[in-house]
Formats: C-alpha cells, structure tokens, sequence
C-alpha cells in the first residue's frame, strides 16, 4: 500500500489516544442461520469509486458484505472454531487514530470489538499458544501509533498482552503495519513477523517470539531482522505458509518476496524468490495462502488498483518449489483491497469449500465462496483434500483439514 498516491480514505490526523474496550456479543451459543438468510449489507459497487472498464468476464460479486466499521477497514483474519466450522469468526482491523478491532460472523455481522486502539494496521491469527498452563488461541494486531503489537485471546477478543508490546525498539523507523504468525512444527514454536511503515533493506521486517512472561501474559523476544527492500513504495503484507514454513511479503512496486519462517534453519536470512515482478497495474498488496493436501494450493496478491487478485501456485512450478509463475488473474467487486484471507476448511452450510475474505472502500470486508474465484483453472479441495477425480465443478466430500 502506497498512502501517497492521493487516496483520501487513508488520511488521517493524529487524535487524543482513547482507552481500548472490549465490546462482545456471544459467538458460543448462537446457531449459524441458514444459507439463505440475507447478509447485513446488499451488495452494491461504491458510486464514488466505479471499477475501471476492462476487458473479459465482469468482476465477481461477493457472496456476503460485512457490516460496516466506523472508520476504514485494513486487514482481515480467519479464526477456525474448534468444534464448529460455521461458528468461525473473521477477524478485521478498522485503521485510524481511534481504531478498532472487530470480530464478524460469516453472515458478516459484528460479534466483538475492541475499541480505541492507535491506528491498528494488520491482524493474524495463531492457535495454540502455552499461556498459564493452557493452550489459547490467538489474534495479534499491529497498533501503529504506539509502536507496539496487540496480543487478543480468541474468541472473545480479551487482552493478553499488559497494554502492548514495543517494536522496532531503538529503531528511529518504526510505525509498525504488516503482520504474520508462524507456529513451527517441530516443537509448536509461535512467532510474529512484524514489518514497518520504511525501513532498511535487509532488516525491514523484525522476527519475534511469542511466550508466557511468566504472569499469563504475553511476552515478545526479538530473533532476527531480516527482509530485502526495494526502497520503493512500502512492505506492508506478509503472509506465512506454517505448513511449508515459508514466509511471504509484497515489496509493493517490484514483486514478492519469500524467505524461509524457521529463524534457525540454515539460510533463513536469504532470499529463496522474487515473483509477480510482471503483470500488476501498480501496487502488489495482500497476500493469501490457499492450501491443498500435499503441499500444493495457491497464492493470492491483491493486484489493488486493478480491482482483482493474482494467482500463483503455492507449490513451485517446474520442479523447482520457489518457481512461481502466475496462474491467473480474478476481478472482484473490492475497491482499491489491502488485506486479505482464505481457507480451504469447510465453513458450515454457507460456504461448505472455502471462504476468501477481502478488505474493500466502504469500511467493509467482502466474502467470497472459493469456487467462484477458482473456476474453471483452480483446484476446489474442501478441507485440504484433493482427490483424483476432483475437477474445479465437482468437489472432493470427505473431511481432513485440522487446525494448526
């Protein structure tokens, strides 16, 4: 994302800092309604900000809008539930001065919020976190304006983090944005990725671990910095594969860059690709990991001027796995998308083989049905499964994704 290229949504000005609260209304025990129920808000292009003509199939239209936000929705995040997938939560952040991060079901209505944040950026989501004696998942949001990080317990949005955690401390660049968690398999390891406004090439983003301080609360130890930039534009999206364990960025003028997400493997400071140098009509944004069993699956970058997301495979092309030539490109209905999600995990009856999830003007987040981005080149694979005979029209019945 580039702030200077005269869009006016991403100007604000600096107000008295505002006290967070938790606001929440109960995602336990309320049914999920019925496929056919009417999402919060009918979808209609934003007058204000028509989509440029262009030529092929029209742009896909959302199959939920989200309520809208206060001020301007940023990023998005996933939250699985443990027991019942359409029970999930998206998890968005509405950037200003006195921001919020919100909790929506997947009819696209406001369950949670936690407001007064200072201009809060980028959200990810982990599970499994060792806090007092138990495993919690978890939301971390990037809280710009006090140069700190956000630690939530899911779901209920609670605090866990003592007020915030400093960034970039000792840095005279700082304003952290983008965000990624890694949890490494070997030992369930959980980290932060925490990229910045600007920074230095080769130490833009900084590499946290995340653990118990001790009293409950959550502690963050700096490992490594790391990450090349070009020095032009800004980093601000990144993205982990915890599966492959390959992080991800958008060096949003030149191309995306990945790393490996293990701080200790050998080479973990070099470079392994630079993709999607070609083909974008100006800034490279965020960035989505669609995964399939095998290790295979898909890689979206939002193409933000253009109005649609760039599709590269997850796993290499050509036998060598950082090839990662572009496989297609999709039209949506968001206007000038930062952040975005995706999953293959079934999500109850509403979207029973993915959901893909995109910020857009208007201060909402669209949700789209995974089939209707990936027909007809795409693999559709809910839960994960990819089946011989699966074709993107006739998809694979049997369950087997777990949460991380």
């Amino acid at each position: 994302m580039n702030m200077a290229r005269g869009v006016s949504r991403r100007t604000a000005s600096v107000a008295a800092p505002l006290m967070a609260v938790v606001l929440w209304t109960s995602c336990r025990t309320a049914s999920a309604p019925a496929a056919s129920d009417p999402s919060p808000a009918v979808w209609a292009p934003a007058a204000s900000a028509p989509v440029p003509a262009a030529s092929g199939p029209p742009p896909l239209r959302p199959a939920v809008v989200t309520e809208r936000v206060v001020h301007d929705t940023d990023d998005p995040a996933i939250w699985l539930h443990p027991q019942d997938r359409s029970r999930s939560l998206v998890i968005g952040t509405d950037k200003n001065v006195d921001g919020g991060l919100y909790a929506f079901d997947l009819q696209g209505r406001v369950v949670g919020k936690v407001l007064g944040l200072k201009r809060p950026n980028n959200v990810d989501v982990e599970y499994g976190l060792s806090l007092a004696g138990a495993r919690v998942d978890i939301a971390v949001v990037t809280e710009r304006l006090a140069n700190a990080i956000r630690v939530f317990r899911l779901p209920e949005l609670t605090p866990i983090d003592g007020g915030g955690i400093p960034v970039f401390e000792g840095e005279a660049l700082r304003d952290p944005m983008g965000i990624a968690l890694y949890k490494r398999a070997g030992d369930g390891a959980i980290y932060a990725v925490v990229g910045r406004k600007t920074g230095p090439s080769g130490s833009y983003l900084w590499q946290y671990r995340l653990q118990d301080d001790g009293t409950g609360k959550v502690r963050a130890t700096k490992v490594r910095a790391f990450g090349a930039f070009s020095g032009q534009g800004e980093i601000e999206a990144v993205a982990v594969d915890d599966a492959l364990g390959y992080v991800y960025y958008s060096d949003e003028a030149v191309g995306i860059r990945k790393y490996h997400a293990d701080p200790d493997v050998p080479g973990a400071g070099v470079e392994l690709a630079l993709f999607g140098t070609t083909g974008f009509q100006e800034d490279r944004e965020g960035i989505s990991i669609y995964t399939i069993d095998a290790g295979t699956g898909y890689i979206l970058v939002s193409d933000q001027q253009a109005n649609q997301f760039q599709v590269f495979p997850r796993e290499g092309a050509g036998g060598n796995p950082h090839a990662h030539p572009r496989l297609k490109a999709v039209r949506v209905s968001t206007i000038e998308s930062d952040g975005s999600e995706v999953t293959s995990a079934r999500l109850g009856p509403r979207f029973p083989e993915g959901l893909f999830v995109a910020m857009s003007e208007g201060g909402v987040f669209h949700y789209y049905a995974w089939p209707d981005l990936a027909r007809p080149e795409l693999v559709v694979a809910p839960d994960g499964v990819r089946h011989a005979d699966v074709t993107p029209d006739r998809s694979p019945r049997r369950a087997g994704l777990t949460r991380p």
